[in-house]
């Protein structure tokens, strides 16, 4: 079988059966060898059997969630190619043969872009239309090397296979771009086609809700880029902490009217912890998500990991460390010359923060070595091969045995 077209379904017994048709049509009308699946997520309206009646396959997805109806109704299907749509009549079930085209050509995932093909008018609310997906779409292409532009498009076309490979993970509505950003990672063939939306023909409000699932969207594309997570905002943090802090050192700044002394300094320290523990953390997330499959494994990464051993780390932690006690000891000297009495801060500070400085970023960069020498452990992972070859094995050897003893 060639396509099977895949509707999540919760509740869609005004529109379900007419969308079933139009998929149906489409494809009779070009030929195409395929069949419509209803991912049903606990519909409560007979919408199950509306859609079996005009001619679907049903299939019930229990762990509720778009994403997991949708994987549902994928593991399902029984064509070579998948193209998914919400079954609330607003995506043009009559226009499949683009993505069709598309697949055959090659591509492993085919987009349908709304902004290309026409919104009618009350189709999207402006939120959506000029804020939500833009904004969304435009990150996604900013934090992936993916020239998609519309991340969020219901419709959408792929090898059933392609995707099955990502072993994508999101539950809910996020699914949508764990899909686009999974594929894009991966180097699969993604291409966009221009496609329609039209208002959908419920009377109820839509299952989608405009801020959580536009948050859960944000979320996911944050957490899949450490580098924007956590890379680049520590990095900048650093570079102002040690600009500021380095000029601060040698004494009060004044711009125009305003003055900057040890309270500033103080602040500057700070930005530099926090932003080289930021920048640490996009180098424990990229080797975690490496280890465990979530993301690909990044060359730089790997060079960083051998380059970085957990020797040199150490040594370089230990620098650090005598750095921070050196400027601990010359602290305790500017006090002795003092008599050990009051000291001015204005003076003491300039000693004792870049020590302090010196001694956290020690221990950070040794417990960073140690960890990261953990999070590099691989651990062997037995493949389907494995395991098959493991099993020949054990039955020949039962074969064998039962022989010895006959």
């Amino acid at each position: 079988m060639e396509l099977t077209v895949v509707m999540p379904c919760l509740n869609e017994a005004e529109t379900v059966e007419v969308c079933v048709r139009k998929a149906l049509a489409c494809m009779e009308e070009h030929g195409i060898e395929g069949e419509v699946l209803i991912a049903d997520n606990g519909s409560t309206d007979g919408s199950q059997q509306l859609a079996r009646d005009a001619g679907a396959r049903v299939v019930h997805v229990d762990e509720k969630g778009y994403g997991n109806a949708l994987m549902g109704g994928i593991r399902a299907a029984r064509g070579k190619y998948v193209i998914m749509g919400d079954a609330d009549d607003s995506y043009d079930f009559t226009a499949l043969l683009p993505f069709v085209e598309q697949l055959r050509d090659g591509a492993d995932l085919v987009m349908g872009n709304r902004f290309r093909g026409g919104i009618s008018p009350g189709a999207m609310p402006p939120l959506h239309r000029y804020l939500g997906n833009p904004v969304l779409s435009f990150i996604g292409r900013l934090f992936f090397p993916s020239a998609i532009k519309d991340f969020h498009c219901g419709l959408r076309g792929f090898r059933r296979d392609s995707i099955l490979r990502l072993q994508l993970q999101t539950g809910g509505m996020e699914f949508a771009s764990e899909m686009v950003v999974r594929s894009t990672l991966a180097g699969l063939d993604v291409r966009e086609v221009p496609t329609t939306l039209s208002p959908d023909g419920r009377s109820r409000p839509p299952h989608l809700r405009s801020w959580r699932d536009g948050w859960r969207h944000l979320r996911f594309l944050l957490l899949y880029s450490p580098k924007w997570l956590f890379f680049y905002p520590g990095v900048l943090m650093m570079i102002v902490g040690l600009v500021a802090g380095t000029a601060l050192v040698f004494g009060p700044v004044e711009i125009g009217e305003l003055a900057f002394d040890v309270d500033t300094l103080v602040g500057s320290a700070a930005l530099v912890v926090i932003g080289f523990q930021a920048a640490l953390f996009a180098v424990f997330t990229k080797v975690y998500a490496a280890e465990e499959g979530f993301l690909p494994e990044s060359p730089r990464i790997r060079r960083l990991i051998d380059i970085v051993s957990l020797e040199k780390g150490l040594v370089v932690g230990g620098l650090l460390a005598v750095a921070g006690l050196v400027g601990l000891v010359m602290s305790l000297v500017h006090w002795q010359v003092r008599d050990f009495g009051e000291l001015d801060p204005r003076e003491s500070l300039r000693i004792v923060v870049p020590a302090a400085t010196a001694l956290i970023m020690s221990f950070q960069t040794i417990f960073a070595a140690l960890f990261i020498s953990i999070l590099g452990i691989r651990r062997t992972r037995e493949t389907p091969i494995d395991n098959a070859a493991a099993a020949a094995e054990e039955a020949a050897a039962a074969i064998s045995l039962e022989d010895s003893k006959s």
